[in-house]
């Protein structure tokens, strides 16, 4: 067994392999960009090597200062997590030359399957079934189109050498096709450094199943069951769960065949998963790729299995043989995993970036999680934050445990998908085991949109919080602590403070009764009104971020942080930031956040400029592309909004911009 193990990752799986490492009493080396220097992962870890500036490709996606860490500081074996360098062969190559153990499968392995093109070859040869499509050495866009046509719309465009959801694109009309092959392997070519495309029928009503496969250096391969991970959005999942739902016998047999035929094809010999699409309608089985790594979602499968995997990967790459016998293996009850990221679901899963202000678990759930409060999100990387995992004997009890745990969890700062993976939860698709890979845009054609907010309420929440915690500590006196503040009126009677709320661009006011001064009035109600609606609201702190307030007579707990120009405000159905100014003090404001009026392009998500392809006074069409926008590892086309001539350019490529940054603006014909 090793002493000491450099993990060459950071965020939640990193944290992950941590724990393990401290329960087998292995010292843990991390990795971290200069971004990252106050990360999580940095602080659990037994030591800290700096391996340079925030962008990935100077630091994390670096083998030469991966392997320079480890042997600086005595490690023995390097565990590469997921992303980033776990399928590189750089890395293996690097470690083999300096006697370093990498946690993981052989290179041979990784290279046969590395390569979607060869990996579809090995599994035909395999008796493997694989869905009909091209994965031939001609890459000419034009031999592309025509192998598309030739199998037929609709059809998936991916990457060769993809994963995590890049480099893929749909296709259902031709006028489409050629201008998918091109992003697609320009998004290939900037995230794995190879831009070569297969072409594949699209299933109608498909379904990812997967099936985690472990196998040791000694020829002994078993599977540990299948995982359903059909709730995907960009073919980035969101929902896994184990066992998967509502398959017959027959096809679970066959998926866990399948994988250990393909498995036992190339040797493999640590933890990895073979993944198929099955018809939704005929239960049909389609070998889809295989990753030679860790999944993000193999929490699942320890719950059912109560197997710790990443301690599994250890001890095979020590040259342990496997625990168990495939007979051994049992499958305990049913877990589901939902991914928390950045990001805003109500704005077509737009990433959010921004220091994060409050973080509250529950009690209920595991939760792998890669951040804490006072973390940082930045564009540098993927937007995951946590998994949230519950276990329960049965599926229905399981779905129940994590939407009420997601309930119960609690992030301010940048926006979560939290309340949409609640929302997914509950609905019946996915209750009765019938959600596919269409489960969100059928479900919600428009886009997913959150539970109604009365807007009023929330802002007399706001204003009646943020004004008792910026009341001063002592003695309940003027609001002296707001600087500049002053609320004059008779003694004896009510004075008034006028407020602006402030939140998305819009400003509502409203005023605040108070009794001479304090905070105390109507009974220590504070009676907030606004343009019709008058509501009586009374807060006290429950302790720093948590609050409980009571409107008009109903009493609920809200979460809020605050300072001197707003507070993040968790309540009812809403979550986010609500700016709060003195009137006097926000009509400036107002009258400054009106912003560009007009035809303008901005960037809807915080991000990287790759490219512009209009210059001041060119002519431009509606929907014409104009620039290129990459935002956590995923490229975006903007299109021009309207007719006319470019008036205006606010950005260059290569530069760093913040959501709602003007990009182009356009004199509109």
């Amino acid at each position: 067994m090793f002493d000491t193990i450099l993990i060459a990752n950071r965020g939640e799986i990193a944290c992950r392999i941590i724990k393990t490492c401290r329960r087998l009493g292995i010292r843990t080396v991390a990795v971290h960009s200069q971004a990252d220097r106050e990360a999580l992962h940095v602080r659990l870890a037994d030591l800290a090597v700096d391996i340079g500036p925030a962008p990935a490709r100077e630091s994390y996606l670096r083998a030469d200062k991966i392997i320079a860490a480890a042997l600086a500081t005595g490690a023995q074996a390097i565990h590469p997590g997921y992303g980033f360098l776990s399928e590189r062969l750089d890395l293996i190559a690097a470690c083999e030359a300096n006697g370093i153990v990498f946690i993981g499968p052989s290179a041979t392995a990784i290279d046969a399957m590395g390569d979607k093109i060869r990996s579809k070859q090995i599994a035909r040869e395999a008796g493997v079934p694989g869905v009909p499509g091209y994965d031939g050495a001609d890459q000419s866009p034009e031999v592309l189109r025509s192998e598309a046509l030739r199998i037929g719309l609709p059809v998936m465009v991916k990457a060769s050498a993809g994963g995590g959801g890049k480099g893929i694109r749909k296709v259902e009309r031709e006028d489409e096709l050629d201008g998918a092959i091109i992003a697609a392997a320009r998004e290939a070519q900037a995230a794995f450094g190879d831009g070569r495309l297969l072409i594949e029928k699209f299933v109608t009503r498909p379904r990812h199943v997967e099936v985690q496969i472990a196998g040791d250096r000694h020829g002994t391969i078993v599977h540990l069951f299948e995982r359903d991970c059909s709730v995907q959005r960009a073919n980035q999942k969101l929902l896994e769960e184990a066992p998967a739902p509502n398959l017959r016998p027959e096809t679970r047999a066959a998926l866990h065949e399948h994988a250990l035929r393909l498995s036992r094809a190339i040797a493999y010999d640590n933890l990895g998963t073979v993944e198929f699409l099955v018809d939704a309608a005929t239960q049909a089985v389609f070998f889809l790729e295989m990753n030679t790594r860790l999944q993000v979602e193999h929490p699942v499968t320890e719950a059912i299995t109560g197997l710790d995997l990443v301690e599994w990967q250890i001890r095979i790459a020590a040259g342990e043989t496997l625990p168990l016998a495939q007979a051994d293996i049992t499958c305990t009850g049913h877990a589901i995993e939902a991914r928390l990221t950045a990001e805003r679901a109500d704005e077509g899963f737009r990433p959010d970036t921004g220091v994060i202000r409050l973080w509250r678990e529950p009690d209920s759930l595991r939760i792998d999680s890669g951040v804490t409060a006072g973390s940082e999100v930045s564009t540098h990387y993927d937007s995951l934050l946590a998994k949230l995992i519950a276990h329960a004997p049965d599926r229905l009890a399981a779905i129940r445990k994590l939407a009420d745990g997601l309930d119960r969890m609690s992030v301010l700062g940048p926006g979560t998908i939290r309340p949409f993976l609640a929302d997914a939860l509950r609905q019946p698709a996915f209750v009765t085991g019938e959600a596919t890979t269409l489960f969100i845009t059928e479900t919600w054609p428009g886009g997913w949109t959150p539970r109604p907010v009365d807007e009023a309420v929330r802002n007399a929440v706001a204003a009646a919080i943020w004004l008792t915690a910026n009341r001063p500590a002592q003695g309940g006196g003027p609001w002296n602590t707001l600087a500049g503040f002053r609320l004059l009126a008779p003694a004896g009677r009510p004075a008034t403070a006028h407020l602006s709320v402030q939140l998305g661009g819009h400003a509502a006011r409203l005023s605040v009764e108070t009794q001479g001064g304090f905070l105390e009035t109507h009974d220590g109600f504070l009676r907030v009104t606004s343009p019709g609606s008058l509501h009586d609201v009374a807060v006290s702190n429950a302790g720093s971020d948590r609050w409980r307030v009571t409107v008009n007579g109903v009493d609920a707990a809200v979460d809020a942080i605050c300072d001197v120009e707003g507070l993040f405000l968790r309540h009812g159905g809403f979550e986010g930031r609500v700016g709060i100014a003195l009137t006097v003090v926000a009509v400036a404001a107002e009258r400054g956040a009106s912003g560009e009026t007009g035809d303008t392009l901005r960037a809807s998500m915080p991000g990287t400029v790759v490219s512009l392809h209009v210059a001041e006074g060119d002519s431009v069409e509606a929907g014409q592309i104009v620039a290129v926008l990459e935002s956590m590892k995923l490229f975006m086309e903007l299109k021009s909004p309207a007719s006319g001539r470019v008036k205006r350019l606010g950005t260059r490529a290569g530069a760093t911009v913040a959501a709602g940054d003007m990009l182009i603006a356009v004199e509109s014909a």
